[in-house]
Order: structure tokens, then C-alpha cells, then sequence
């Protein structure tokens, strides 16, 4: 059994996490630079399109989030991002598992995304969870430049035995 000292939840994201949501966003040179405002969107439930925005707790603290837009039956993921101090322990994956439970719930059957070529540790995950490469864009980034990997996962069925973690 964990210790509260370890123990992991998965929740919805909320308004007073968005300091520390913004704070691991800019402390991982690959996550998209949203500015508050966007974040702030992602939690309007009028906002269209609409999201669903979660984040992972360990001991308490916030160590990572995921956001997906909705329009289905497909949806986007926007962002899974982990603080670089809490990698390497399943969060992301569990973070992606809780999402993937929520998007079925909204009638979504394919998760699509795209990343940039040279994010290996990002491709490396969307590869285990299930996720295949479906094209590119040449040149799609900047600064540096660098192409985007299109990616699809269908949700049909179940989700690829790695990912697959039961949540508490």
C-alpha cells in the first residue's frame, strides 16, 4: 500500500493549480509556451472547443497534466506534460489512461497529436501507449525549426496493455 507520501491521484484540473500547471509548462524546453489565458480557456466550460484538462498529484503536489480538445468522435491532445523531478514514474502514462476512460465517455473513438520530430521522450511514450504515426510537416516549427509527427491512436477496443492501469 503507498504511503501518503507517495500516493498518486488523477483529478480534473481546477483554477488554483494553474501557478503550478504554468510552472512545470516552462521548465520543459518541449511543452507549448501557453500563456495564462489559454489555461484559463482550457477550465471554461463554455469555452469551445470544449477540453478536458487533468493533472496528477504525487504526495500532494501537482506534478503533471494533460489536455485534450474535444470534437468528436475525434480529439486532440494538446499537451501531457510531467515536472522533470516526478518522470520516469508512470505518470504521464497514467495521466493519459485516465483521459483516454473520460474522452470514451464523451462518444471520442480516435486521439490525434502532433510533436515535434526531435521530442524522442515524446514519441517513445505515444508509442507505447498505442499511438502510430499517420504523417509529418515538413518544417512545421520554429525556433528551431523541426518537423511535426502526426499521430493517431484509435480509442475502439481497449487501450494497449502497457497503458492499461487500473486508477484509484
Amino acid at each position: 500500500m503507498n504511503s501518503p507520501a507517495t500516493e498518486v491521484r488523477v483529478r480534473r484540473m481546477s483554477p488554483e493549480d494553474l501557478d503550478r500547471v504554468m510552472e512545470i509548462a516552462e521548465s520543459l524546453k518541449d511543452a507549448p509556451r501557453w500563456i495564462r489565458a489559454n489555461y484559463v480557456a482550457v477550465l471554461d466550460p463554455a469555452a469551445a472547443p470544449r477540453r478536458i484538462a487533468l493533472v496528477t498529484e504525487e504526495g500532494g503536489k501537482v506534478a503533471g497534466f494533460a489536455v485534450a480538445s474535444l470534437m468528436p468522435p475525434q480529439a486532440e491532445l494538446e499537451i501531457i506534460a510531467v515536472d522533470a523531478h516526478f518522470q520516469r514514474r508512470g505518470l504521464a502514462r497514467r495521466l493519459f489512461v485516465e483521459l483516454a476512460g473520460k474522452l470514451g465517455l464523451a462518444q471520442v473513438t480516435d486521439v490525434i497529436l502532433e510533436v515535434r520530430a526531435s521530442n524522442q521522450t515524446a514519441l517513445g511514450l505515444y508509442r507505447l501507449l498505442g499511438f502510430a504515426e499517420i504523417g509529418r510537416r515538413p518544417c512545421y516549427y520554429q525556433a528551431p525549426a523541426d518537423d511535426a509527427v502526426l499521430m493517431r491512436l484509435g480509442l475502439e477496443g481497449s487501450l494497449p496493455e502497457a497503458a492499461t492501469v487500473r486508477l484509484p
